[in-house]
């Protein structure tokens, strides 16, 4: 292991050695490779995980390269987690990174999460994030959530039965549409999002279990409000 590419971060208390150990033997799954997926799996691979299986089924496109770095302009329609393998090898080589380029669904997100410890959840949809955590709950392990829209953005860990699952939070999910985002905003959100499964893997600070933040960046506000368990919930129920 490369201890001098990790030195700084190794003299964090709680971290050293053995924390650094822990990064390299973890294995992650991303899902999404886009504004989200970019900070989160950039900072992931610069901390020194081990393994990052890494999911896009989509190309990239022009209107991605505002806030998706994972991609440039040299990559228009190669697939995104192709491009993200490439990117994210070429900033630390000592990572191992696995692309799969199916769209998720019911019937293939169970295998594609494989041996993963966490879930990133970087997604622009509810639909596949329900499936996220339904596959989080029978692996039992946790999901980091997170979601932004123009200059706001939003987070929670999830990891039932200590938490809330996804759908006691969100139970519906709302309208499609094509939203407003800054480049900005998912480089906010994604690289706390990256610090919890971090926290969580080398065991050390708290994690936003049970809260779900809120951030404004037009106001500069953070916020945290409880979360609850919704007893009536048929994927956590009786968890």
């Amino acid at each position: 292991m490369d201890f001098l590419r990790y030195h700084r971060q190794m003299l964090i208390d709680g971290w050293g050695e053995e924390g650094q150990k822990k990064l390299k033997n973890s294995t992650v799954f991303i899902a999404g490779a886009g504004g989200l997926g970019s900070p989160v799996s950039i900072y992931l691979a610069v901390a020194g995980i081990g393994k990052i299986i890494i999911c896009d089924f989509d190309n990239v496109e022009m209107t991605n390269l505002n806030r998706q770095i994972l991609h440039s302009n040299t990559r228009i329609g190669i697939n995104k987690a192709l491009s993200a393998k490439i990117t994210l090898n070429g900033i630390n080589p000592n990572v191992e990174v696995v692309p799969i380029t199916e769209k998720i669904n019911e019937a293939n997100a169970f295998e594609i999460v494989g041996d993963a410890q966490i879930i990133l959840d970087c997604m622009d949809n509810l639909e596949t994030r329900y499936i996220l955590n339904e596959v989080a709950i029978k692996k039992k392990i946790p999901l980091v959530f997170g979601a932004i829209y123009g200059i706001q953005g939003m987070l929670s860990f999830i990891q039932p039965p200590e938490t809330p699952c996804l759908k006691c939070i969100f139970p519906e999910a709302p309208p499609k549409e094509t939203f407003p985002v800054v480049g900005a905003t998912p480089g906010v959100i994604g690289a706390i999002q990256a610090l919890e499964a971090i926290k969580y893997i080398v065991g050390i600070g708290k994690l936003f279990k049970n809260k779900l933040l809120l951030w404004d960046g037009l106001s500069g506000d953070f916020k945290t409000f409880k979360t609850q368990k919704d007893p009536s919930c048929n994927v956590c129920k009786g968890f």
